[in-house]
């Protein structure tokens, strides 16, 4: 922890509105006007095009940045592989995907000295990372800053969540606070180092191989509501003109290449275009649900979204169940019982969750692969079932869910792990027979 890093993140500013078409600059007259690549850059600066999209997508689904950079990112030594600790990615070959329900609890801390990258765990994922489909889950915990390296993932974009302690995101484009109630977004390729606010983190994160996270649809909705565009926060540019070596750590393919820079690659000093990073405030979010009766299809709570080949299912969605007044007449409040095609990962901030009495605290996830059944647990069902249906808010929790179009298959380190829950289907006996014909 860097009093520092806590000082700095006090003070940030930032832009605002999801897929705008930003421009910053750290020092005044960085940005050329009028062209993207002019024959020379102002104040001696290198002009280079960061593209997250193939040149020739739909304007609306292009993502690219210009940046005016100290040094042109091609300058650099050859990486090397390096180990991948216990990071993996997909395709997960080494078990099978199993279509019983699992529970873990928190990872355990790490050792003294583990900053952020070394504290990555693979918990599981889907497709394949080369192919760019699919979606991994890993959770992290640290209690050390990143010192002189800086990690990218040519992979997929990382969305964080942070369940314990707040992070400092020293990007190319400029820095970013996320804190527990956070989430924070870092696109593809994106250059970062991660400083700690707290004596320690922990949390967790979806890496999305596929299509660029985005804001779905609305439909009948309307115009408002869910994630407001304007909540999401992009840093304002600023720069390092360090001269001394800095380890440069790229995810590509599935492993860890590494390369010493003799400077650091976070040198940009001033920026405009869309592909960018953002950290988003949960808290924020406009809950809708029903007013009359049934508890709603958890669509409704989807934050953002990365679309597939198939109109309206997800490679991954982020979903959030923030604090919200629930109000149905004649209604089962808490999550019904149901099988889906999609499968689940969920996680939790803090608080409690409404459809789990005990056994999912925060840090911990639980798993329910398609089809598998599950809903409110044995005590959940047998209190809201006999409720007084009065308004209730629901304000002492806050959890989350990544869900995606096909199986996640465990990785054998998550199958094994010694905080995996062996007994989770317990918390469904119980539910006695009550038909009477």
């Amino acid at each position: 922890m860097s009093e520092q890093a806590r000082k700095t993140a006090e003070a940030l500013e930032y832009l605002t509105g999801f897929g705008n078409e930003h421009s910053s600059e750290a020092v005044p007259g960085a940005l050329p006007i009028g062209r993207n690549s002019p024959q020379r850059a102002p104040l001696g600066l290198y002009a280079e095009q960061l593209s997250g999209s193939a040149f020739t997508e739909p304007r609306t689904h292009n993502r690219r940045s210009w940046l005016y950079r100290i040094r042109p990112s091609a300058a650099h030594p050859p990486f090397t592989r390096i180990d991948n600790g216990a990071l993996r990615s997909a395709p997960f070959t080494e078990s099978v995907a199993d279509p019983n329900r699992l529970r873990w609890n928190p990872l355990p801390d790490p050792a003294p000295g583990t900053d952020f990258l070394s504290g990555l765990w693979t918990l599981g994922g889907n497709g394949d990372a080369a192919q760019r489909a699919g979606m991994a889950i890993h959770l992290y915990a640290a209690n050390a800053d990143m010192t002189d390296r800086v990690f990218s993932d040519s992979d997929g974009e990382l969305l964080i969540v942070p369940e314990r302690g707040g992070l400092l995101l020293r990007t190319e484009l400029g820095q970013l606070a996320a804190r527990p109630g956070d989430m924070a977004l870092i696109p593809r390729g994106v250059r970062f180092r991660v400083e700690l606010l707290d004596a320690d983190a922990r949390g967790y994160i979806c890496e999305n191989y596929g299509q660029p996270f985005e804001l779905p649809n609305l439909g009948p909705i309307g115009a408002n509501g869910l994630a407001a565009a304007r909540d999401f926060q992009a840093p304002v540019a600023a720069y390092e003109d360090g001269e001394r070596p800095t380890e440069v750590i790229n995810k590509f393919c599935g492993n860890l290449w590494s390369a010493t820079y003799d400077h650091s690659p976070l040198d940009v000093v001033a920026w405009h275009g869309s592909h960018v990073p953002y950290v988003y405030d949960m808290r924020r979010f406009n809950v809708l649900g029903s007013i009359s009766y049934d508890h709603p299809d958890p669509s409704i709570f989807t934050v953002l979204t990365s679309p597939s080949d198939t109109p309206g299912l997800a490679g991954v969605d982020f979903v959030v169940f923030a604090p919200r007044w629930l109000v149905g007449e004649d209604t089962f409040r808490p999550p019904y019982f149901h099988r889906n095609v999609m499968s689940e990962y969920m996680g939790l901030i803090e608080g409690a969750y409404d459809a789990k009495a005990e056994g999912f605290v925060p840090g911990g996830g639980s798993l329910h692969n398609m089809m598998s059944a599950h809903g409110p647990d044995h005590e959940t069902f047998e209190r809201a079932s006999a409720a007084e249906l009065k308004p209730q808010k629901i304000d002492d929790g806050l959890a989350f869910m990544f869900e995606t179009r096909w199986p996640i298959t465990a990785t054998a380190q998550a199958a094994g792990a010694d905080h995996l829950q062996r007994g989770y289907d317990d918390v469904w006996q119980g539910l006695q027979r009550h038909f009477r014909a």
